[in-house]
């Protein structure tokens, strides 16, 4: 089942090509002329790995073709890469000016020596292609020119469903089918429409169809509907064929030969005027367009009539549900053990092998609820009493098993065919967590973009948009579940898990490029490119015994993660190994190390793109070689209490985008050195989406300067207990955090002399989080009166015991109308969410909060006499909030809230700050994020 992913890489290799070339100015004419020689081969291979992949399943020849035109473009993305390095260190070269030209061209990467030994690895790669791509011939495959890169349609061979089931042969459902049958047999006054639609959404194998069909049958409905029909959908939604089959579940009777217009007649006819129920079982299409012209032609039934849609997508789910979602769960284990056992015994048999049973009690809970996983192991193991037999299963992952086409892996491969071709890989890398990991959103999307999965969009989305994007389209299948989002559901950090097989699916698509590993594994495959080795117990003899494991691996090694540790690497030989052996590598995962340096030679992995010292407590130094690495975007420094600071010329690390920081320095580099400022680290900041800095006792100051912090969207401060200050202007800031701060104060203007009138503050921010700020006595100017009072959207304020306002009164005009607020003081006027909590010195809101008009939640806990003054109907300051519409109001002692329900309302939990500080904590380190 593993995939090839050629098709993608092809296309990723043709746009970095295209690129070089563009860049021709770098290149030598026989470069040149090479690079374009190689750049016509991808073009014609890429022809025919659309059919390829389609037929590799089915042809194991093809499939080897497949593998070793993969490793091929694996190694041209390298060289290709390298390119790219030295076009970034030219950048660096031009910016130092003649100084820096000369010494570059006599160091060892003399540019003229590179591009010569590059055209002869070019020259290289493109032989091996072109005899690859000569064996193409054999196989008759079909050339689809100039095709952009597809989303793969899924190629289903699921066999129609039908509505007939025995009901004594469902377990475990009643209570869901209880339910089901509730809502269908309502028929209230109020509703406003005569049709109403419920979407049953699960990941595959878990029933939608079995309860389905137990509603269906149920005698209840049965007796209460005048028209029953089902109708299997599957893949394609042809409204024509589905009033085909409409009218033929209606009326037992075919009508293929019948144009259009009398189907369509014919349909409204059968059902105009009566209560009917429908079930459209397996919908994959998510077309808007075409649901409601089905809809339109069916919805002239009676009031009351019933449609049940069965979804594996809850986007689906959103396009025609017109009620909420019926999210079906597991069965329980002890419902699961029953379908186990009815499937791998004759009736009562089981009594007779209580071993095997222990055994198939363990099988089960493999299957973590999933009936039909449950079924496919019982199916295996029917008339076998061979303990052997059992044991195998049991320990055995789910995918390597022989499956049939209906049983649970090819169900979940269907959902996965679905997938586009970059969401596949970005799923595939998912193999190399352990089962069980609670996946964190910002350390998943960010390793992601380390392995070039995530390519800048032409549409200029930013590349962790484009990864929240993937991840919520796994999301919504159900490949990721269990997610808990932060509270109040701005979808900032959250986590989440795979279900087991899920995960197991995962390791058949991703194999063998992806494998996890531990120092004592033998017979690794060559292939093997991504390694993690989770819960890993360092041997004494470190050294000598890494050595002969990296022995084993391949070169051409891209992904070394350690996840899931107690502790990391603890040599720094560790990763001069890794440095002299794995040039290529893009991420790099030392968290929880202990070694005290990283070595200088760091600066010789020049592909380099994701490195993770997170919670090394030990390091004191960075070298300043790692600025050499200028295809760094991701550095993960948190956790790291003894670095004295930051290399100096950081600034040189010009794609670095995301960097979480514990240091022992004062400021951020450049900073002030005796009399002398040090005019380093302006690229690096400018190139900067997220920063994070973090536990940070000594910082006094965030850096400021011109072209600091200009593409920054995220900023979060955390336990900086000197810091005293902001940048005043970080123009694309979108969420802003800060907690635990006890010197700052958030008043940018003023400080140096600036006229208020100068400070243009944060105009993008959207998201703002105060938390244990004892400065912060009232909001500042420029949040409600610059810029940012017209983009924030939320705000939040946490334990700050001298806040005392949201605004001052006096800055209001009294002679003007409540509903009109004067010029310059259009407080917070696009605010849609506030939440105050444990804030004792609050006492009222202002005035002219009536004026939030956007304002649609607001919370207000711990604030005794505030909560007092905001009583329903009574208070002295309702009459300030009564037009909003979700309130959650509350002190310590009273719970007499108006709170929001499950469905629409994001108020109902109240821990967002320390769900930030957990992120904190755990963020690409935790130990021990497995569930026990």
């Amino acid at each position: 089942m593993a995939e090839s992913f050629a098709f993608n890489i092809a296309d990723k290799l043709l746009g970095k090509a295209t690129s070089l070339l563009v860049d021709q100015v770098s290149l030598a004419a026989g470069v040149y002329a090479e690079l374009e020689n190689l750049k016509d081969t991808l073009s014609t291979v890429r022809a025919v790995l659309l059919d390829a992949e389609e037929q590799q399943f089915n042809n194991h020849q093809l499939t080897d073709w497949l593998r070793k035109l993969k490793d091929c473009f694996y190694d041209a993305e390298d060289v290709l890469d390298e390119f790219g390095y030295d076009s970034l260190l030219r950048e660096v070269v031009n910016e130092e000016g003649f100084r820096g030209k000369v010494r570059h061209f006599f160091s060892t990467s003399n540019p003229l020596a590179f591009r010569f030994k590059m055209g002869s690895k070019i020259k290289g790669i493109r032989e091996r292609l072109d005899k690859i791509a000569a064996d193409a011939d054999k196989f008759n495959l079909k050339k689809i020119m100039g095709v952009p890169v597809p989303v793969i349609g899924p190629h289903r061979e699921r066999e129609k469903t039908y509505s007939f089931v025995r009901a004594s042969d469902v377990i475990g459902r009643g209570g869901d089918n209880d339910k089901i049958v509730e809502f269908l047999m309502q028929s209230r006054d109020d509703d406003q429409e005569n049709m109403s639609v419920l979407p049953l959404v699960g990941i595959a194998g878990l029933g939608k169809t079995t309860l389905a069909k137990l509603a269906y049958n149920d005698a209840r409905v049965v007796k209460h509907f005048k028209k029953r029909m089902w109708v299997c959908v599957s893949d394609e939604f042809d409204v024509t064929r589905l009033i085909k089959e409409i009218i033929t579940s209606a009326t037992h009777n075919r009508c293929d030969d019948l144009p259009i217009d009398e189907l369509q007649l014919r349909l409204r006819d059968e059902l105009n005027d009566k209560k009917f129920l429908l079930v459209l079982d397996d919908v994959w299409s998510k077309n808007r367009d075409k649901w409601l012209e089905l809809k339109a032609l069916v919805d002239v039934g009676s009031k009351g009539s019933k449609i049940i849609v069965t979804t594996r997508d809850k986007l689906v789910a959103d396009v025609m549900g017109t009620r909420p979602m019926y999210e079906l769960k597991g069965l329980s284990h002890e419902d699961c053990l029953s379908v186990f056992i009815k499937c791998a015994f004759k009736d009562g048999e089981d009594e007779g092998y209580p071993r095997l049973v222990r055994i198939g009690n363990d099988i089960v809970k493999k299957c973590q609820g999933l009936p039909l996983a449950v079924r496919t192991l019982g199916g295996l193991l029917y008339l076998k009493t061979d303990e052997n037999d059992w044991v195998r299963v049991r320990d055995s992952e789910c995918w390597q098993l022989e499956q049939k086409k209906d049983d649970i892996l090819p169900a979940l491969k269907l959902s996965y065919d679905d997938l586009s071709f970059d969401v596949k890989q970005c799923f595939a890398l998912c193999s190399l967590f352990p089962k069980d990991y609670e996946f964190d959103k910002i350390e998943l999307i960010q390793m992601w973009i380390g392995q070039g999965l995530i390519q800048p969009s032409q549409q200029k989305e930013e590349m962790e948009e484009i990864g929240n994007r993937y991840l919520d389209e796994l999301l919504q299948i159900s490949f990721f579940q269990d997610a808990v989002f932060d509270d109040e559901g701005l979808g900032l950090f959250f986590n989440f898990k795979m279900h087991d097989l899920v995960h197991d699916l995962a390791l058949s698509v991703a194999r063998p490029d992806y494998s996890t590993l531990n120092f004592d594994c033998k017979n690794i495959s060559t292939k093997v490119r991504h390694v993690s080795m989770p819960k890993v117990d360092w041997p004494e003899e470190e050294e000598e015994k890494v050595s002969r494991f990296f022995g084993k691996l391949n070169n051409n090694i891209r992904t070394i993660s350690f996840l899931d540790i107690v502790s990391g690497p603890r040599s720094e030989s560790f990763v001069g190994s890794c440095i002299l052996r794995f040039k290529y590598i893009r991420v790099l995962d030392l968290r929880k190390s202990s070694f005290e340096a990283l070595p200088n030679s760091i600066c010789n992995l020049k592909l380099l793109r994701h490195l993770n010292l997170t919670c090394n407590r030990h390091i004191k130094r960075l070298p300043d070689s790692i600025c050499k690495l200028h295809h760094l975007q991701t550095l993960l420094l948190g956790g790291c209490e003894s670095l004295e600071e930051l290399p100096r010329h950081i600034g040189t690390m010009m794609s670095l985008r995301f960097l979480i920081v514990t240091t022992q320095q004062i400021a951020l580099p450049p900073h002030a050195q005796g009399e002398k400022e040090v005019k380093v680290g302006w690229r690096c900041f400018n190139s900067l989406r997220f920063l994070c800095v973090d536990e940070w006792a000594s910082l006094e100051s965030l850096v400021e300067g011109m072209g600091t912090f200009t593409a920054l969207r995220t900023l979060i401060i955390v336990d900086c207990p000197r810091l005293l200050s902001l940048p005043k202007h970080l123009p694309a800031l979108e969420t802003l955090a800060i907690i635990s701060c006890e010197s700052l104060d958030l008043e940018l203007g003023n400080r140096n002399g600036e006229k208020e009138e100068d400070i243009r503050g944060f105009g993008s921010l959207r998201i703002l989080i105060l938390f244990e700020l004892p400065k912060l006595e009232i909001l500042p100017k420029w949040l409600i009166q610059g810029p940012t009072s017209n983009t924030l959207l939320s705000l939040f304020i946490y334990n700050c015991d001298n806040f005392r306002a949201l605004w001052e009164e006096e800055e209001e005009s009294p002679s003007l109308s409540s509903s009109v607020l004067p010029e310059g003081t259009n407080h917070l006027i696009a605010l849609r969410q506030l939440k105050i909590e444990s804030c004792p010195e609050l006492s009222a809101l202002p005035e002219k909060m009536g004026n939030l008009s956007a304002l649609r939640h607001l919370t207000i806990e711990g604030c005794p006499e505030l909560v007092n003054r905001c009583k329903r109907g009574t208070g002295e300051d309702w009459h300030k909030i009564a037009h909003v519409p979700d309130l959650r109001i509350s002190d310590d002692s009273d719970s007499e809230t108006d709170a929001l329900d499950e469905e629409s309302g994001s108020f109902l939990s109240k821990q967002l700050v320390e769900r930030v500080k957990r992120w904190r904590n755990r963020a690409f380190s935790n130990s021990a994020n497995r569930t026990v």
